[in-house]
């Protein structure tokens, strides 16, 4: 049966318009796909851009952290000077009064005034010993390694000397307490230097001696030191422990000057800080009667710490730093 044709063309244009809607729909999904591309893109950014800010934060935070702990170090550093500072002019407002008084004494005598000076003290001495001598003074005799000890040691060692620079300990020991000297005798410490030169021949023991007869405060001995491992590096501090049968009474102050010292050095010079070591096989420590260190600024086994300490800028800096840790030590 033939259909009319007004039915085809119905028909003709139901499908057109099913075909058209199909197009249109495939159209919006493939609108809608993209869209959705476009916004999970978008969402990846935002989240790029959060942790970006994460970070910024993060890095904001660590940095005002350390300028805070920064301005809290150079606090403790000029409270500890001030306080040095204080003591050296409390001093010599004494001393000037005691001049003054001296003075009216020798003018009523009819004796000329005294024109002489002494220099500002804040009633404090300094022990410093630069460890070793020169490898021509023959040091092998023995010597008890502490009062009335059995163990028998060398009265003294050469040291080692740097693998880059070839600059011996007993060099650069004696050049930095120098200049720790100067920088202590400055702030209105007196100091007793355990040796001054490279000929010195004087025991372990002996220096320990000489310090606490001069009257020493306490007892500070400067050291490099040395490693196999050529990567090792950093600075460490060295006292008597609590068990020590000789010098057990020294622990507690003698781990205090160690730590505060080496925490001021490291702070100073920028070397890494190794902490301090309990050592009760040190000559130089077992016959100590006042609180001792020693301070090993460094490694001359390895190549920066060696180079960075025969440089005498740089060791004025590490003197300064002991310094300011021994300041510290007695402000506290």
């Amino acid at each position: 049966m033939k259909r009319p044709l007004a039915q085809w063309g119905v028909m003709a244009l139901t499908v057109i318009c099913v075909l058209f809607a199909a197009i249109s729909s495939i159209k919006v999904m493939g609108q809608l796909r993209s869209t959705q591309e476009k916004l999970d893109k978008a969402q990846l950014a935002i989240l790029s851009a959060q942790k970006e800010i994460d970070e910024i934060q993060k890095s904001r935070e660590e940095e005002a952290k350390a300028a805070r702990q920064k301005a809290l170090d150079e606090k403790k550093v000029q409270e500890a000077k001030e306080a040095a500072e204080g003591a050296s002019q409390e001093r010599e407002v004494q001393e000037a009064d005691s001049d003054d008084a001296q003075t009216e004494e020798e003018n009523s005598e009819g004796e000329e005034p005294s024109n002489s000076f002494e220099s500002p003290s804040n009633g404090i001495m300094v022990g410093i010993d630069p460890g070793h001598q020169g490898s021509w003074v023959d040091m092998s005799a023995l010597e008890p390694n502490a009062p009335g000890s059995s163990e028998m040691k060398a009265r003294c060692t050469t040291g080692t000397t740097g693998n880059y620079t070839h600059l011996e300990e007993y060099q650069l020991n004696l050049d930095v307490s120098m200049k720790l000297r100067d920088i202590l005798e400055s702030r209105g410490y007196q100091v007793v230097m355990t040796r001054e030169d490279n000929d010195a021949n004087i025991s372990n023991a002996e220096r320990a001696q000489k310090v606490a007869e001069a009257g020493a405060d306490i007892y500070v001995r400067i050291h490099a030191n040395s490693s196999d491992d050529t990567s090792v590096s950093g600075a460490l501090t060295m006292s008597p422990s609590s068990t020590n049968p000789y010098v057990a009474n020294l622990y507690e102050e003698s781990y205090r000057l160690s730590e505060v010292i080496l925490d001021y050095y490291c702070q100073a010079t920028g070397i890494g800080n190794r902490g301090v070591t309990l050592t009760d096989s040190m000559t130089g420590i077992n016959w100590s009667t006042i609180p001792v260190t020693i301070v090993e600024m460094g490694f001359m086994s390895n190549q920066g710490d060696d180079t960075k300490m025969a440089d005498s800028q740089f060791q004025q800096t590490m003197a300064e730093g002991i310094a300011n840790g021994i300041d510290a030590y007695f402000a506290q």
